[in-house]
């Protein structure tokens, strides 16, 4: 062989070893359960507040104070419950300054002022870039303003930009002093206006660099070179932490998994211990896992609960997709989502619950009030799974798709237009939703049908379920119980559960003991007004609290729904004797 050609090959060969090493090292760093850089995850899943776990809502069609206004007088005037509004991008005047565009929200502080005054949570979207290219906000050119901060130092790589879904701009450094003074004094107002949390969109995964035209997942930031696992890290932690120091009970919304993606960042994208809330990406319009529908959002949820994730949902309806959402998609999504830690309605098409079909308007109107009714019992597993416990959502083996929401409610999500499927029951006893007179025994499965109007979820025989019952939607009460904590119980021989009151996290125990002639019921902690929903077969013959007989005017019972009903404003100790 000449020694031009031996040449050839030592570079050849030397290129490909090159090439060999690039790509083990950029997989290294891109899946860090395989060594170094391992996810720092040493704090408990934060303790999402309880406003966060009501219902959201936005949508992104048209984005401006006016779009925001008439959606929520829709929902105001259609009695469906909000307590979030999400306003996504864009609503700078570039990426991102934290400048509010006033052409499309007018008087900010006054505009963000009374929605908080209605009694609205409003959370902005945000990313961590600095954008020198923004194709849709009022200033399209921010050369001059990304150009100071590179040369400032203040982005992470230096003047090193890259191309992403809004526009072109380079990243935020969060291990720079002045970066983060100069970064947060931006945000400092829309803050100071009593914002509630960021939407924290997907920008950190793209941190990268280059060699020989191959993206490589680290780059150099002031206190030296940084994986992009890193970066998101710092991303994700950082943001949530300056939130939770101006507002005690500050959320950031954040991937866990990624629905169009899901194979990327599979130990999930922001950190536990700066996760209060979560979505699986943008999800569209459609049914199957291929077409990034329902069912992929369903597995995303599910995959995330696995790795630890707590409160979790998805864009109810789908995201997007270039075409209406389907009647029957936008009910199934949202009965999936009552029974989801996040309810997040909105997304692009009609999200006008009343300008769609009455059906829609009238179903999923129910099951959000549904989600708002459960909040009681979510919050409970909220503060479980912060001290360490199981997350609220656990997924079975048993089953496609099937979790356990809590201890109490299993739900068998239907994920495809066919109104029936297979339940695979768990051990015990388990009562439908819809029909508690209805049981199934567990370590068995039937192929059950719902009408549009009803949900595969089942209720464990013994449950104690707590609740805030405020509208009659649901068939349990009315108004009237709205000032009233509601002990939703399924009594079996005994059973305890203990809830946690948002206001200071005091627990609250409800215990029962069941004897063949009386049913024995205690409550114990703070002293409030409740109501015990019981379920009994029969009329009880007497009821007393604490040892005094109760008039009939202080308990009821029905026979169609077989429950009684006992509601009290003040009581000494909590012990009901329900004589049987």
């Amino acid at each position: 062989m000449s020694k031009k050609r031996l040449l050839v090959r030592i570079v050849q060969i030397g290129a490909i070893a090159l090439l060999v090493v690039v790509l083990l090292v950029e997989a290294f760093f891109l899946y860090p359960f395989w060594g170094f850089p391992l996810r720092g995850n040493t704090g408990p899943v934060p303790k999402t507040p309880a406003w966060a776990l009501e219902c959201w809502l936005w949508e992104d069609d048209v984005n401006t104070a006016d779009a925001v206004q008439e959606l929520l007088a829709g929902y105001e005037a259609h009695d469906i419950p909000v307590r979030t509004i999400l306003i996504d991008s864009p609503w700078s005047t570039r990426y991102n300054d934290f400048i509010v565009d006033e052409k499309r929200y007018p008087k900010p502080a006054e505009f963000f002022g009374n929605l908080q005054a209605r009694g609205y949570r409003v959370v902005l979207w945000m990313t961590s870039m600095v954008n020198s290219e923004n194709p849709d906000t009022a200033i399209s050119d921010a050369s001059d303003w990304y150009a100071e901060a590179a040369r400032k130092g203040y982005l992470v790589g230096g003047d090193f930009q890259t191309e992403w879904w809004k526009g072109r701009g380079g990243f935020i450094d969060y291990t720079h002093p002045q970066a983060m003074q100069w970064w947060r004094g931006l945000q400092e107002q829309v803050l100071a206006w009593g914002i509630d949390g960021w939407k924290l969109d997907g920008s950190a995964t793209l941190l990268h660099n280059r060699m020989l035209g191959i993206p490589l997942p680290f780059q150099k930031a002031h206190t030296g070179w940084i994986t992009t696992r890193q970066y998101m890290d710092l991303y994700y932690r950082e943001e949530y932490r300056h939130g939770l120091s101006k507002n005690p009970e500050f959320v950031t919304m954040s991937r866990s998994l990624d629905s169009p993606t899901p194979w990327a960042h599979p130990e999930g994208f922001a950190p536990l211990d700066a996760s209060p809330v979560n979505w699986v990406g943008d999800n569209k319009h459609e049914w199957s896992d291929e077409a990034r529908g329902l069912e992929r959002a369903i597995r995303c949820i599910l995959d995330s609960a696995r790795l630890g994730y707590n409160v979790i949902g998805s864009d109810i309806g789908g995201y997007h997709g270039g075409k209406e959402i389907p009647p029957l998609l936008y009910i199934r999504w949202a009965q999936f989502s009552t029974f989801c830690g996040f309810f997040l309605n909105g997304g692009h098409g009609e999200r006008r619950l009343w300008l769609r079909t009455p059906e829609e308007l009238e179903i999923i109107r129910t099951y959000s009030w549904l989600h708002t009714e459960l909040v009681p019992y979510m919050y409970t597993y909220v503060v479980q799974c912060h001290n360490g416990n199981k997350p609220l959502m656990r997924p079975l083996k048993e089953g496609t798709y099937q979790y356990l929401f809590g201890d109490y409610f299993l739900v068998a999500p239907l994920y495809t237009p066919e109104p029936r499927r297979e339940i695979v029951f768990p051990e015990g006893q388990w009562r439908w939703w819809h029909d508690d007179r209805r049981v199934f025994s567990g370590n068995t499965s039937e192929t059950l049908e719902f009408r549009t109007d009803q949900y595969p979820v089942f209720v464990r025989e013994g449950a104690i379920i707590p609740m805030r019952i405020a509208r009659n939607y649901t068939g349990i009460g009315d108004k009237e119980w709205a000032d009233y904590l509601t002990w939703n119980i399924f009594p079996d021989q005994e059973g305890a559960f203990t809830v946690y009151l948002p206001d200071d996290d005091e627990e609250l125990t409800l215990s029962y003991q069941r004897h063949l002639t009386e049913l024995q019921v205690t409550v114990n902690g703070r002293h409030i007004p409740h109501i015990l929903y019981i379920r009994l077969e029969r009329a009880p013959n007497r009821v007393t609290l604490d040892g005094v007989e109760l008039p009939s005017t202080a308990w009821s019972y029905s026979s169609e729904k077989l429950r009684l009903t006992i509601r009290t404003d003040s009581y000494a100790h909590g012990d009901y004797r329900i004589e049987l």
